[in-house]
């Protein structure tokens, strides 16, 4: 698994519950280090071990965690850079919802041996899609559950999520568009600004 992904898993438990939970959390998973390197590659067995851990040590269900992780990884200020590059897919949420797609060959554009789950927006209505996600690691669906509520609050947009379960190794995310400006939404600059 691609150290991106355990270092994101690392940065969230940190960020959202301390370093304690953090060591505990490797300690459990019998890691015999606590630091992620993000640039390098670990045995794929590691991350399910490493997020059955941290679901102990929290006492968190996984379908929760993997939500919670997906919120993370939008909204928080440490990942920033994620944020950009999904704010890149549109100017508002439904054209973000349809640049999903495209995700996992955008993220190699940044990244190239960087995995992501396989995406598949379906369009069923005006105000009605839903997303198939297809992971190498269980929970997928509901990691970008999360990961689509933040970037509706992000846009403004609001919206009803419902993971409807899994189906020959697809997960599928309900989504129902209720109103496109709800709130104000995130700033956003194509730029980045140096300060």
């Amino acid at each position: 698994m691609h150290g991106l992904v355990n270092r994101a898993i690392q940065r969230f438990v940190i960020d959202s519950y301390g370093a304690a939970q953090w060591s505990a959390s490797a300690q459990r998973a019998n890691l015999n280090f606590v630091d992620f390197e993000a640039m390098w590659f670990y045995d794929d067995e590691i991350t399910p071990r490493l997020l059955a851990a941290v679901c102990d040590v929290l006492d968190r269900p996984y379908d929760e965690l993997m939500e919670d992780i997906g919120t993370y990884l939008v909204s928080h200020p440490n990942v920033e850079a994620l944020r950009r590059l999904l704010r890149f897919g549109g100017v508002n949420f439904v054209e973000f919802l349809h640049s999903l797609d495209d995700l996992p060959d955008r993220a190699r554009l940044a990244v190239p041996d960087l995995t992501l789950p396989s995406l598949e927006l379906r369009e069923h209505s005006a105000n009605t899609y839903s997303l198939c996600c297809r992971s190498e690691l269980p929970g997928g669906g509901h990691l970008f559950t999360g990961v689509l509520r933040a970037m509706a609050d992000d846009y403004g947009a609001l919206v009803f999520l419902e993971h409807q379960g899994t189906d020959d190794g697809v997960e599928t995310v309900s989504i129902s568009l209720l109103e496109t400006d709800f709130a104000e939404g995130r700033g956003f600059d194509l730029g980045v600004r140096s300060e």
